[in-house]
């Protein structure tokens, strides 16, 4: 893990270590510094988004009670962490093997014996993962892979998965909501406070 975390309560009951953000700022500039193209490790923090979801979840468990439960592009794994009780089993996945190292720590911390970390590229996806439930939370970042994304929906769909997917309601994320249209059934907003803001998120349905 190359960036230092600290114990953080992010819900009622509910403490997870996160990476500290000043030291990821200054670890980010380093690497930057050796490598001007690094990436930015966004996975590092709770979005609004993971906010949204869990207040969802939490009003509407139905969806993930005794399911079979997975998060893609999990970053933290805030939504896996906060609705893990509920489930059946939980996979908590991102293609970060930073993200995934941090996963499994809070996995370990907070004893969840029915939760799996596990390192998942949403372009190369196994197979063998079947889910009755799958949550996503502000995936739709970048176009360059709304394509790959809604094809790996459409594949889940068809296996009878039922996605729940928490995006921004920002501009550049309408193109991907356009997409899905024709398989989401149920449509939500839940408004977050995040950084002395009130963001509006919506929450959509897909299933067949």
């Amino acid at each position: 893990m190359i960036y230092p975390n600290k114990l953080v309560e992010v819900n009622n009951n509910l403490s997870i270590y996160i990476p500290v953000d000043n030291q990821v700022q200054l670890i980010y500039a380093n690497m930057l510094s050796e490598r001007k193209t690094t990436p930015f490790p966004f996975w590092v923090k709770i979005w609004p988004a993971a906010k949204a979801m869990v207040a969802f979840l939490q009003k509407e468990p139905q969806w993930i009670t005794n399911k079979k439960v997975l998060e893609i592009g999990a970053g933290i794994g805030f939504p896996s962490f906060a609705i893990a009780n509920h489930t059946i089993s939980i996979i908590i996945s991102d293609y970060s093997t930073d993200a995934v190292e941090l996963i499994q720590e809070n996995i370990n911390y907070l004893k969840i014996n029915n939760a799996t970390a596990m390192c998942l590229d949403w372009n190369n996806f196994p197979p063998n993962i079947i889910a009755d439930t799958i949550i996503l939370s502000d995936v739709n970042y970048d176009p360059s892979q709304f394509e790959a994304l809604n094809q790996l929906i459409q594949y889940l769909l068809n296996k009878g998965s039922t996605l729940i997917i928490a995006t921004p309601q920002r501009i550049i994320a309408s193109p991907f909501v356009k997409m899905l249209q024709p398989s989401i059934k149920k449509m939500y907003t839940e408004e977050v406070q995040h950084e002395n803001q009130l963001l509006s998120i919506s929450i959509c349905i897909l299933y067949q």
